[in-house]
């Protein structure tokens, strides 16, 4: 008979596993022997950790990863057990550990898992100590080749940890499936597929009940069945539920539910499980679009690394939040996550924030790409050695865990099963034309970004069938992958970001996902509409210009961009020292917004927007023509995205390139209330406005409008700086070891402008109990300690970033800077 415990009265299947964990560093990459180890003189830390934002930046480490070090890490949590393990199962489920990682309780071994993207969870019921001595979890972490990408990775268990008891009988980990079949305002039929499994020995009758629950708490539905499941079986049940003026999930009014599903035996339950869903549909349709709840959408988009500037890798829910929340009051609907599956913490935010995402595997296939030049692998040493080595073996099971783990989210809505893969099959490039000399693969023929296909899709089929293929055939590897997909998911499009979609298209790579995704071939996308119409285009990757979002308002069969890239990350920047970061067009490595984010703006939110940038007419890539003095490119290039500054402080008769963006089509430029003309957009090819203006100091105006919707933009001279400003974000943390406040300091004029030509050295302190996470400027060549308290600020201003522990208390963090009068503010620390 099955006995009850503790685990049906309210303690919780899942708990908060981060805290109270032993660390160390060590030289050497042998896996230890003797286990457990003696952690008695090592650091004490909580989870998330990553260890290589803790060092020091050097010039003689790998740019590709940010010149960080990786390593060789151990990590040992001691714990006791309340389970009864004669009717209870305990599991340790880990989000994320880069990587390498091998796992062992009391000395036993439990496994290995090399990626360090994909979740993981082990039973660790037969390995517990039932005498009340201490468990003791060592994860043995090894970084050591910490070239191995070509961005910064992090290193150690870098993402949640979370411990699991349940009864042995149970819903496993990631053990429910939502679908919602039928949607409309009116009705949605949602249907769950829950697996369960029972581990006792002998057969058991249980009841399996499932509420739907919306976000304020209302049981909206109930599905009651009596069930029967034979000793060491599992099986799949579904329940299905009609729910009436359903609360939709969208864009706009992100509104989630629960199926609160419990399984009980003879009136006590003995495993509740919970799975947050959404209700809504998606609909990719050819030559029409993308349809959210039947809503015709245009997928406002940018692609993302996983690294939060200076907390690493590790970032904290709240660091997600400021930044996700800063990209969608630009517009931004989307993101796609690349290269590599994110947290579920930050999948949580998007379902919460109403952001779409697109949810990628995998940087690399069967051949490796070079992990400080991209395209194929042209190095050969063991720094570098990455994913690859493993793909054969690990990538159903990584893929697997991550689909399992990431499909009842509602923000997912695409499955993306890799980036750039084409350029590790050197062949796909020789078939495009561009290149023809088989003993260089990088000389390029001519002009590959900006050109059409040479060829015909027979043309480039007859090539692509008389080209010399390797051991490995692209095509055929996606299709395994997609079917690997399709087996856990048929509910959402797959898909891949092609670098050579000519080729992709005939080769069957294409063919092998359902929608193609573009990286930089905006000049293909007649072509492949014209001859492949009913095969939809998402531009997946695209340097984020107007001509990238001309082509989703041109073509109905192209729905999405998603621009590179949204916020500044650590790494890919070989040889580049000492900028350790690049990329971010919106947002800083610091979270700061840049103009980029105002231009975006303009391009995506349908309300009037007006602001202004400005540049030295000399790193403009613009001059002055000579009799009417307009600005005018100096070449093609000229219209590459630059972010320009948001002051008004120049040397005095210094021409300067103003830039205004606005959605407005005339725009009118003042200089101290005198105009200096109107811009049309119909003579500004990127839609940003612009003028050539002698520098003089006082207020630069931007204005346009109709009668009585005039908006107007200004940049003030700013005088000499007095004083400075510290400011947070919040000052009411909970004392949770979690939440957290952003810290900005900026310097300021007497008048109280911000000033951001000048910068001084700031100096932080702090009085109470809490955690210091760090400062940075967001620029890319700084490199400094980012655990530092002090830092010279960039464009006047830094930020820091304090973290509450345990503790309610009142925290006091106060700013010096030499000349200035210090600033303090007080951070509530409460329960």
């Amino acid at each position: 008979m099955l006995s009850f415990n503790a685990r049906a009265e309210g303690i919780p299947r899942e708990v908060d596993f981060n805290f109270d964990w032993k660390f160390t560093l060590v030289d050497s990459t042998k896996l230890p022997e003797k286990l457990p180890l003696d952690d008695k003189e090592w650091r004490n830390l909580r989870l998330p950790h990553d260890w290589s934002v803790e060092a020091s930046f050097s010039e003689s480490l790998e740019g590709a990863t940010g010149y960080l070090p990786g390593g060789v890490g151990i990590y040992q949590k001691h714990f006791k057990t309340t389970a009864d393990l004669a009717n209870e199962k305990v599991f340790v489920m880990f989000d994320g550990v880069y990587n390498n990682a091998t796992f062992w309780l009391n000395g036993h071994k439990l496994g290995h898992n090399p990626y360090g993207y994909s979740p993981i969870n082990f039973d660790l019921s037969d390995k517990l100590s039932t005498n009340g001595s201490d468990n003791i979890l060592t994860v043995h972490v090894d970084h050591s080749r910490y070239g191995d990408s070509r961005w910064y990775t992090g290193s150690g268990i870098y993402r949640n940890v979370k411990l699991v008891t349940v009864n042995k009988l149970h819903i496993p980990i990631w053990g429910t499936f939502v679908t919602t079949p039928e949607v409309s305002a009116e009705q949605a039929k949602v249907n769950i597929k829950i697996n369960v499994e029972n581990k006792h020995s002998s057969t058991n009758r249980f009841k399996l009940t499932t509420q739907i629950i919306d976000n304020n708490g209302h049981i909206v539905a109930t599905n009651t069945d009596k069930e029967r499941l034979r000793a060491n079986g599992k099986d799949v049940y579904t329940a299905k539920f009609t729910i009436d003026n359903p609360k939709l999930w969208d864009i706009d009014e992100p509104n989630m539910y629960s199926a609160v599903t419990t399984l009980s035996i003879d009136g006590k339950n003995v495993d509740t499980y919970t799975t947050p869903f959404g209700i809504r549909s998606i609909a990719f349709i050819p030559k029409k679009g993308f349809f959210l709840n039947g809503k015709s959408t245009l997928v406002k988009g940018v692609s993302l690394h996983h690294d939060g500037g200076l907390v690493g890798a590790a970032v904290p829910k709240e660091v997600w939040r400021r930044r996700l929340a800063s990209l969608k009051d630009a517009g931004l609907n989307a993101i796609r996550t690349t290269h590599n599956p994110f947290s579920q913490e930050f999948l949580d935010l998007c379902d919460e924030m109403g952001i779409l995402v697109q949810n990628e595997f995998f940087d690399e296939f069967d051949y490796a790409k070079d992990k400080r030049l991209n395209y194929h692998e042209r190095h050969d040493d063991n720094l570098t050695k990455g994913y690859v080595e493993h793909f054969q073996q690990w990538a159903k099971s990584d893929l697997t865990r991550t689909m399992l783990r990431d499909r009842n989210h509602p923000s997912v809505f695409m499955w993306s099963i890799g980036n750039e893969i084409e350029w590790t099959y050197v062949h796909y490039r020789y078939v495009t034309g561009f290149w023809n000399d088989l003993d260089d693969p990088m000389k390029m023929d001519g002009s590959f970004w900006g050109s059409a296909p040479k060829f015909t899709p027979k043309e480039l089929k007859k090539r692509y069938d008389e080209s010399t293929k390797g051991e490995h055939v692209l095509a055929d590897t996606a299709v395994k992958l997609n079917k690997w997909v399709k087996e856990l998911d048929t509910t959402r499009p797959t898909t891949a970001n092609f670098i050579l979609p000519q080729v992709s298209h005939v080769s069957g790579y294409a063919d092998a996902v359902d929608i193609a995704g573009y990286s930089y071939r905006n000049s293909v996308i007649p072509w492949a509409q014209t001859h492949f119409p009913d095969k939809q285009v998402t531009i997946n990757e695209n340097p984020g210009s107007w001509d990238d979002w001309k082509q989703v308002l041109q073509f109905p069969g192209v729905f999405s961009q998603f621009m590179w890239t949204g916020i500044d990350y650590m790494g890919e920047r070989h040889e580049k020292w000492p900028a350790k970061s690049g990329w971010g067009d919106m947002l800083n490595l610091a979270g700061f917004k840049q103009q980029g984010w105002n231009y975006f703006k303009s391009v995506w939110v349908n309300e009037p927007h007006i602001s202004l940038g400005t540049l030295p007419l000399s790193e403009s890539g613009f001059k002055a023509e000579p009799l009417s003095g307009l600005a005018v490119a100096k070449d093609q290039a000229s219209y590459t995205w630059r972010n320009s500054n948001m002051h008004w402080n120049y040397k005095k008769g210094e021409p300067v390139l103003v830039e205004v963006t606005s959605n407005h089509s005339i725009v009118e430029l003042l200089l101290n209330g005198e105009s200096l003309g109107f811009r049309s957009m119909s003579e500004s090819p990127d839609r940003i406005f612009r003028w050539v203006v002698p520098y003089q100091s006082g207020v630069l105006t931007a204005r346009a409008g109709f009668k009585g919707q005039e908006i107007a933009a200004k940049l003030e001279t700013a005088g000499r700086a007095v004083g400075f400003t510290l400011t947070a974000d919040k000052t009411t943390l909970t004392a949770d070891g979690y939440d957290l406040a952003h810290l900005v300091v900026q310097l300021i004029d007497s008048k109280g402008r911000p000033i951001k030509t000048d910068n001084t050295k700031v100096t932080f302190s702090v009085d109470g109990d809490a955690r210091w996470l760090g400062v940075d400027s967001g620029v890319p060549e700084n490199i400094q300690d980012f655990q530092s308290k002090s830092i010279v600020t960039a464009k006047g201003r830094t930020l820091a970033i304090v973290q509450s522990n345990t503790v309610a208390n009142r925290v006091t963090v106060t700013a010096t800077a030499k000349g200035f009068k210090p600033q303090s503010i007080s951070l509530n620390i409460q329960k």
